[in-house]
């Protein structure tokens, strides 16, 4: 997937940073933007939908597109002509694991790039949350 991203440092195993990311239910501890997630419908698997009921009001329609436990997880969301995806890739590190994103938005002209770019670090630091959250600071 195209897009911009880095890596986190996180102090648990993979399969704990995988299971933790990819439960919607969580998000609202980790994720800044968001109130609350709404419509979760089943259990995490590819095709999973929810609604990120968002800070500003938005409510961006999820899909979690693809889940290789515990190396890949995949989101789509969309609100109106605008797509987001995300995709986290989860690697054993000595002290825990890696959690490289890479995140972009798809919108019509040049608004999609730009959105990207002022995204990324905001990401990274909603990862980071999750990583101090997970390792109990």
């Amino acid at each position: 997937m195209p897009g911009l991203g880095a890596k986190v440092s996180f102090p648990v195993p993979r399969e704990v940073a995988f299971d933790y990311l990819a439960d919607p239910a969580n998000r609202p501890e980790w994720q800044s933007s968001l109130a609350r997630v709404s419509a979760i419908s089943g259990p995490v698997a590819v095709g999973q939908t929810w609604v990120d009921e968002t800070v500003p009001g938005l409510k961006p329609q999820m899909r979690t597109t693809e889940l290789d436990r515990p190396s890949r997880w995949s989101e789509s969301g969309t609100w109106r002509f605008v797509r987001a995806d995300l995709t986290l890739t989860f690697e054993p590190a000595p002290q825990g694991c890696t959690v490289a994103y890479r995140f972009r938005i798809v919108a019509l002209g040049p608004i999609g790039l730009l959105a990207t770019a002022a995204s990324v670090p905001a990401v990274g630091l909603d990862l980071r949350k999750a990583a101090k959250i997970l390792g109990g600071c």
